[in-house]
């Protein structure tokens, strides 16, 4: 990954001419669950070939002289396929540290795409995944900052499977984890895995931070984690990602689980009476 500075200059030239990434792509769309409240939080867009190949078939394409104007494609796509689609609630988009040079005229065409489309700012939410090596975190400080002063939601994805861990915590706090599924796969047989994750969860707690489990594909993951506090799930239990469509959860699955976790004993009960969403 080449460091930010070495294409910091051409890239706030070239920015101000109407170019493409290249290649053509689209979005599906998954939707984060909200048990506690039994609704959803929103949708994530993912990136999708047009044949409805995969996000990596995609990514391979990318360079480093098109990687700017890819992030920005992605951005606008995700937004105008969104509004198309009605979508309600948050829409979180991934986006490329590396391919944003200075997020003040970087972010103009988001801005300019939600103002056209009239779609709300403050229900955009951008995710910046840790599996991309960061070589400048006070570069990524500068970005979430300024999304937040725009109004923007941030997010740190993939959390507990990359480079930084919890140094990319320390640097900047967000407004929503989302934990990788190498923690919450089989969870509820794997008590050191409900450690850590309790762990997290108490450090995202004292920090205001609400979190996300990812890649939750059985109810048995799910219970584990409620009974740990989180309240907020993303996975193929609710629903797999779909094609320029925002596929539904099955009502009768939240209300079950949403039972299980009002009959549960211990942290369940806890957590319901304190108000604690994860």
């Amino acid at each position: 990954m080449l460091h930010l500075s070495q294409h910091s200059t051409p890239a706030c030239v070239a920015c101000r001419v109407n170019a493409a990434p290249g290649f053509d792509f689209t979005m599906a769309f998954q939707p984060f669950v909200d048990l506690q409240h039994g609704s959803l939080l929103g949708y994530e867009a993912l990136i999708r070939g047009r044949e409805g190949e995969g996000a990596q078939a995609v990514l391979a394409r990318v360079t480093d002289e098109n990687r700017y104007w890819f992030d920005q494609a992605c951005r606008v796509k995700a937004i105008e396929l969104a509004t198309a689609l009605g979508l309600q609630g948050l829409l979180s988009i991934n986006f490329l540290p590396n391919a944003v040079y200075r997020p003040e005229t970087c972010i103009r065409a988001t801005l300019a795409a939600a103002k056209r489309l009239g779609f709300p700012r403050d229900r955009l939410m951008f995710e910046v995944t840790e599996g991309e090596k960061i070589t400048d975190v006070e570069h990524l400080r500068g970005i979430f900052t300024e999304y937040k002063k725009q109004g923007f939601r941030t997010a740190i994805d993939d959390f507990g499977a990359g480079w930084a861990g919890l140094n990319l915590l320390a640097e900047f706090q967000p407004d929503y984890l989302k934990l990788d599924m190498a923690l919450t796969r089989n969870i509820h047989r794997d008590p050191v895995r409900r450690a850590i994750v309790r762990g997290v969860l108490s450090t995202c707690e004292a920090l205001s931070l609400r979190v996300i489990a990812e890649g939750v594909e059985t109810r048995d993951e799910c219970m584990a984690l409620t009974d740990l506090g989180v309240r907020l799930f993303q996975g193929y239990l609710f629903a797999r990602p779909g094609l320029e469509s925002l596929p539904d959860v099955p009502a009768e699955l939240v209300a079950a689980l949403r039972g299980a976790i009002a009959a549960a004993p211990g942290p369940c009960r806890r957590d319901r009476r304190s108000g604690r969403t994860g």
